[in-house]
């Protein structure tokens, strides 16, 4: 009942009643009880009663009353359930982010979902709500280990989604599970979606000007406020490594088209996020142009794929590294668009088999993991981590390994201006153009890189490229500086470096010495004993 004496701070008291909502847009009608809506019968109720009681006796205090009275309803109306952050939702423990235990977030807790009810719809809407591809699977949780802690909550069961749904939290569900245990915790399986960001006009796909995707069209990132920790999460995206540097894109040329949109700005990562889509950011920017573009450095990634007993590095049984450890692949599904993707990613020819890894002697040993196998490659992919496959294999042997076999590329590396092929001013090829190296921090085991990749013998020294008369032509190119190799690298493309040289001069050109053939072949010939 009201105050009489004091309208404004009566106090309401209401008999509860059954309140119920009836959704007709479904075709079909379908009730919540009240206790999902009792913010708006108490809403109801208070503004039926407050709306009476207000007296207004001058402009001044009506509109004073008036702040007061919507105040005192946004306060009671919006309560801690309506306040609450919309939950979201995750995949765990899965190969990706795209597979694994199926987790949502309420008031900063994660907690799993009961496969009650979970079905291929639901898994639809967990896949759109991640930006995933299509849904694959609704595997039991229990495939991913380790499997949820005892103490972590369960939040929802009964989960049930038309497919259409953009998050789960639109799907109909049950709060607060009590008749289910971890052993049945849902999962989920999606395509992994292509990246959604790319480097474009830099040296090699981890450096270069920041371009995003955007219902298939592309367009560039607004420098402002672009720091290292978006950079961090631009080249975990793209599968680089560390990154290296926040250059303008306008040093990457062309320059876009002055028709190509500019789609994001104002971008703000914490730097562990695992796409540049999860990171805070204003879209369609107005104050922007391309002279504002931005750009990223990352290390290049050293291939997470090798063949090995072959008679050259482009040929062999296939392995994968993870976490710094070498296993081999299932052959079950194995195919040529698999092995086009492996001799891609290794810098070798075109694939021209899929042999048994049985071929290659010594076989694996027994104790070498099998770390995956289906593997579902289209065959333009860049790196055999980007095609579908399963992981954790328990029903494959290493006499299934599987084998790939392409053909020898070409050295990307040149001795010049010596007296034979294994001695001169080193140059290297890109693009179907040769340039120097310089020669800042190149040392022996760079040569024994290049003595290697060339075929020849032994590196003996690292004399200078001036040596190796007539000098470089100044309008030659000097590709990179600042090699790095540890000394066993296959190919001097393999070592760290920096490319596109701003601050050397064909003056400090290097070079290398290696043993030539015809002296290996004499210490070879040396060794060997004499008839009697």
């Amino acid at each position: 009942m009201l105050n009489s004496a004091n309208p404004a701070l009566s106090v309401l008291t209401f008999e509860p009643i059954d309140f119920w909502l009836t959704d007709k847009g479904s075709g079909t009608d379908r009730t919540f009880p009240s206790s999902q809506h009792t913010w708006n019968q108490s809403c109801i109720f208070l503004l039926w009663g407050l709306l009476p009681a207000l007296h207004f006796s001058s402009l001044s205090s009506g509109i004073w009353d008036m702040a007061l009275f919507f105040f005192l309803i946004f306060g009671f109306c919006t309560g801690p359930g309506l306040l609450e952050s919309s939950p979201k939702v995750r995949l765990v423990r899965g190969p990706h982010r795209c597979e694994g235990r199926v987790e949502v977030e309420r008031n900063g807790e994660w907690g799993t979902v009961c496969d009650d009810g979970w079905n291929m719809k639901d898994a639809e809407v967990v896949c759109r709500e991640l930006g995933c591809g299509a849904a694959k699977g609704t595997p039991s949780g229990n495939l991913y280990k380790p499997l949820a802690d005892e103490k972590q909550k369960i939040f929802i069961q009964d989960v049930n989604c038309n497919g259409t749904e953009d998050e789960l939290i639109e799907c109909d569900r049950v709060e607060d599970v009590f008749d289910c245990s971890h052993s049945e915790d849902a999962g989920a399986m999606c395509d992994k979606s292509p990246p959604k960001v790319r480097l474009v006009r830099g040296p090699h796909r981890c450096e270069g000007r920041v371009e995003v995707e955007r219902n298939g069209e592309w367009g560039t990132v607004c420098d402002n406020g672009w720091n290292m920790k978006d950079v961090e999460v631009v080249c975990r995206e793209l599968g680089c490594g560390a990154a290296k540097g926040t250059p303008s894109g306008n040093l990457y040329k062309p320059l876009a088209d002055e028709k190509q949109k500019i789609f994001i700005q104002d971008i703000n990562c914490n730097g562990t996020e695992d796409e540049l889509i999860e990171c805070d950011q204003v879209e369609d920017v107005f104050d922007c142009s391309h002279s504002e573009d931005a750009g990223a450095i990352c290390e290049k990634s050293s291939p997470k794929v090798r063949l090995v007993r072959g008679p050259h590095r482009c040929e062999g049984r296939v392995e994968v590294e993870r976490n710094g450890e070498w296993g081999t692949v299932c052959d079950d599904s194995w195919n040529m668009k698999d092995a086009e993707v492996v001799c891609r990613e290794l810098g070798c020819g075109a694939a021209k088999g899929t042999p048994s890894g049985n071929l290659y002697k010594p076989l694996a040993d027994e104790k070498q993991k099998i770390f995956i196998q289906d593997v579902n490659c289209s065959g333009t992919e860049d790196k055999l981590i980007e095609c579908d496959w399963v992981e954790d294999v328990f029903d494959c042997s290493h006499s299934e390994d599987a084998g790939a076999m392409c053909e020898k590329s070409p050295p990307k590396v040149r001795l010049v201006r010596g007296p034979h092929r294994c001695e001169g001013r080193v140059e290297v090829e890109r693009n179907g153009e040769w340039g120097t190296v310089c020669d800042n921090s190149w040392n022996m085991k760079d040569v024994e890189v290049v003595c290697r990749e060339l075929g020849c013998g032994a590196a003996k020294g690292t004399p200078s490229g001036n040596l190796y008369k007539p000098l470089a032509d100044e309008k030659q190119k000097i590709f990179i500086q600042d090699v790095n190799c540890s000394g066993t690298e296959d190919k001097l493309i393999e070592c760290d470096q920096v490319e596109d040289v701003f601050d050397c001069s064909h003056s400090e050109d290097a070079g290398a010495m290696c043993e030539s053939e015809y002296g290996r072949t004499q210490r070879l010939y040396a060794n060997c004993p004499y008839p009697a």
